[in-house]
């Protein structure tokens, strides 16, 4: 099955891409399909980082499972002001 990941910020800068589409086996969870990305491109596998997963537009927890088409969005934390 298919999902289309979007990355931002200091994700986005580290994949190199804003968003893909990648195969994924049936009965991922969302903590897979991060876990596969990071050997892909393991300047995604950073110790510690606290990420935000949205699939569909809805704030999910990293065991939720993925089906054929989902959008998942990885927030990386942000940081700023004064």
């Amino acid at each position: 099955m298919k999902v289309r990941v979007k990355f931002f910020a200091i994700l986005r800068e580290k994949v190199g891409a804003a968003e893909m589409t990648r195969e994924i086996s049936e009965g991922s969870t969302v903590a897979d399909l991060w876990q596969a990305l990071q050997k892909d491109y393991p300047k995604l596998d950073v110790p510690g980082i606290r990420l935000l997963y949205a699939v569909n537009q809805n704030y999910v927890k990293p065991d939720h499972a993925l089906k054929d088409q989902d959008e998942v969005v990885f927030v990386p934390p942000v940081s700023g002001g004064n």
